[in-house]
């Protein structure tokens, strides 16, 4: 499973920045992206995301 963030729904809390154990998420164009190489698909992010932006496909 990989998780991605919809960047339309993202309010660039940086919530899910900080709660990724392995740093694959950083801010992209004043917006947050998951690194797909890096992710590690624990869904960490995913539960702390305030606006549901997060999602495993």
């Amino acid at each position: 499973m990989a998780y991605s963030i919809d960047k339309d729904t993202c309010i660039a809390c940086g919530a899910c920045e900080g709660v990724c154990p392995v740093e694959a998420i950083a801010e992209a164009d004043g917006k947050y992206a998951i690194d797909g190489g890096t992710c590690i698909d624990c869904g960490a992010c995913e539960g702390v995301c305030p606006v549901e932006a997060i999602s495993g496909e």
